[in-house]
């Protein structure tokens, strides 16, 4: 049995599986249990007498990443816990109470989702037994949108369109009549809601559900990283698989290959591994693993940081490491990108909470990343023969790189402050030691920023095995022919916004407004016309025997904005709150947003079109009257002034020449 779906039940726990060529449905009694530790029992024997007399509590001990722990089991689910928390003034340490059932269920069998038993976790050689089917309504998300067409695909494409009664009786005929395990529907946490209150009004069925029951996730504004985000309500259906194609980052970044990896990895169902983000993923992961290993996974968190003087603070917390480039067009440069730096780093130095006083033990977190670790080398060298391998590669990378994040999340199970520093202060020590082994060996090292150096100079490949073998850690390497550092405000070099051409001929691009997210999409397309054309220059010469060619993309772009479609000068931009102060233009979009009776809440996207900068008067995207064309001509002009920059160097650069030499005659 392959299972894609699993749901938690008050009496145990339901699974859909594919097999023999059918869906099925199971349900099985569950129960699970939790634990429980006092520092002192004697101040609580009332509440424990009752809790033994009412759930069969009893005495036990238990495993902790710190070691055994003696304390008491009981038969019951969090409100028990909570209650117990209360009643002992939250004296109570707590643990296996808000692991998910259908999760925890699996795993106790040795058991894992989107997987045949005895199958490898850790492979990326999997069978997708589901049948599939391809939902696009064909109108933006917008609570004024009408539902009056839609698309389906599935052995073949079908088109439903009239009143919104009639599209949606269609659709759910179609649903039925397929009754295909996985949905993929672009904005299906929008449009689900939509259908589903139509279904109710006209006595459909909904077959979305193969039970007719939905399981509901609420929306959430959060902060995350220093973001603001926004995950919509959700309308998860028994017995198949929705993904949201729009708003799933996980499959945005992996397919759908990678949301049944993550799954496989995590013990999550797909319809959950397809809604969270990677810090959620890691913590199940973490989590399923504990249980594996007979671990008791913690409730609340009560070990985030031990006390300690501000001088020993300033000496640990100094974060990532930067070599300041110098902003100018560099030829010949090589990249060496060490390959998970961190995660490798907590695996080679064995670092975790309980390692911190006992370095002599093996630690949890090391042990758990290992065979994560190790798959990721592995999927990341696959890719290069084989990109279907791209995908699983990807969300693994943010898999791990959310790992180091959540060692110093103040609320992590399995993290703490301390390791977190100690990660960062042995990767500082890695790059210096790189910086050095490069300059004996005679190259310049141009830039580096944590886990990455750009050096310049003969013998890299030997660099590049030395470092290797002094670190511990591998490293990839790639070429450039030429790349371009950006310069900041003041003149010194941007560590995050440069571009260049690789030996392969692609262009790679970072931090440029190419790369924005909020950069309207006509001048998106302007910028990389612009470096596409620049692309086809090996080095110096080719460029500037194309300078002429580039400028004059740059002047069709400039001339045409004022015949633009408003649409493709939108921005898009997160918003952090609903009132903003002073005159912003974010503020101006949630007012303009609201106004057409469309619901903001923190986090989300909107998209505006400025028609009055000067007066801060925007108009939703969809409904511009307007440009204002100064506005957007100076932001033309910046796309222009980051590409203009390399054409600025290497005149700057034939200047000098001519005035050097001569001087020299």
């Amino acid at each position: 049995m392959w299972t894609f779906d699993a749901r938690a039940t008050p009496d145990g726990v339901e699974f859909w599986c594919r097999d023999r060529g059918f869906a099925r449905h199971h349900a099985v009694a569950y129960t699970p249990s939790f634990f429980f530790s006092l520092a002192d029992p004697h101040l609580h024997c009332g509440l424990l007498d009752a809790i033994e007399e009412r759930f069969d509590a009893a005495e036990c001990t238990f495993e902790t990443v710190y070691g055994p722990v003696d304390g008491y089991r009981v038969c019951a689910g969090r409100r028990a816990a909570e209650a117990i928390e209360r009643e002992t003034r939250y004296a109570a340490r707590l643990y296996n109470v808000d692991v998910r059932r259908e999760q925890r269920y699996l795993v106790e069998r040795g058991l894992f989702p989107c997987a045949y038993p005895g199958e490898e976790r850790f492979s990326v050689d999997f069978e997708v037994p589901l049948s599939s089917m391809h939902v696009t309504v064909d109108a933006p998300p917008r609570q004024s949108s009408p539902l009056s067409q839609v698309t389906v695909q599935h052995d073949r494409t079908e088109t439903f369109s009239g009143s919104t009664r009639t599209v949606v009786a269609d659709l759910l005929a179609c649903v039925e009549a397929v009754d295909p395990d996985l949905l993929l529907f672009p904005h299906a946490d929008f449009w689900i809601h939509r259908i589903a209150e139509q279904a109710e009004e006209s006595g459909l069925p909904a077959p979305f559900s193969r039970t007719g029951r939905f399981r509901s996730i609420g929306s959430r504004s959060y902060w995350s990283y220093g973001r603001r985000e926004y995950r919509p309500a959700a309308l998860i259906p028994d017995g198949r698989v929705l993904i949201d194609t729009e708003q799933s980052f996980v499959y945005r970044e992996g397919g759908v290959r990678g949301v049944l990896i993550a799954s496989r990895i995590t013990g999550l169902a797909p319809n959950l591994a397809a809604r969270y983000t990677p810090g959620t993923l890691i913590s199940a992961y973490e989590a399923a693993e504990a249980l594996r290993r007979g671990i008791a996974v913690p409730f609340r968190k009560w070990d985030a940081e031990g006390v300690r003087g501000c001088a020993e603070l300033r000496a640990a917390d100094r974060g990532g490491l930067i070599f300041q480039p110098d902003p100018a067009l560099h030829c010949r440069v090589a990249q060496i990108d060490f390959t998970s730096l961190y995660p490798t780093i907590i695996v080679r130095d064995n670092l975790s909470p309980e390692t911190i006083r006992a370095p002599g033990r093996r630690g949890f977190l090391p042990e758990v990343l290992e065979p994560l670790l190790a798959f990721r080398i592995a999927t990341k060298q696959q890719k290069k023969s084989d990109p279907s391998c791209a995908g699983i590669d990807c969300v693994l990378k943010w898999m791990l790189v959310t790992c180091f994040g959540y060692t110093g999340y103040k609320n992590a199970r399995f993290g703490q402050i301390e390791v977190h520093e100690r990660i960062t202060a042995a990767a500082r020590e890695i790059l210096l030691l790189s910086k050095e082994i490069g300059e004996e060996m005679g190259l310049s090292v141009l830039h580096g920023i944590v886990d990455c150096l750009w050096v310049q100079g003969s013998g890299v490949e030997e660099f590049k095995r030395r470092v290797e073998a002094a670190t511990g850690i591998s490293t990839e390497r790639e070429d450039y022919d030429w790349i371009v550092f950006l310069p900041q405000a003041d003149g010194t070099g941007a560590c995050n916004r440069y571009y260049g051409r690789l030996s392969g001929g692609e262009v790679r691009v970072r931090g440029i407004l190419a790369r924005r997210r909020d950069t309207p999409a006509y001048i998106r397309e302007m910028q990389r016309e612009l470096l596409a054309a620049m692309g086809e220059a090996k080095g110096p010469a080719d460029l500037l025997g194309i300078e002429e060619r580039v400028r004059g993309i740059y002047r069709r772009y400039r001339d045409g904005l004022v015949g633009a479609d408003p649409e493709d000068l939108a921005i898009r931009r997160r918003i952090s709150r609903l009132t903003y102060a002073g005159n912003r233009l974010e503020g101006a979009a949630v007012r303009a947003i609201q106004r057409h009776g469309v619901e903001v809440a923190p986090g989300m996207e909107v998209a505006f079109v400025v028609r009055d900068a000067a007066r801060v008067v925007v108009d939703p995207a969809w409904d511009a009257g307007g440009i204002d064309a100064g506005y957007y001509g100076a932001l033309v002009e910046k796309a222009w002034e980051e590409v203009a920059f390399a054409f600025r160097c290497l005149h700057e650069k034939n200047n000098a020449a001519i005035a050097a030499n001569a001087e020299n005659t």
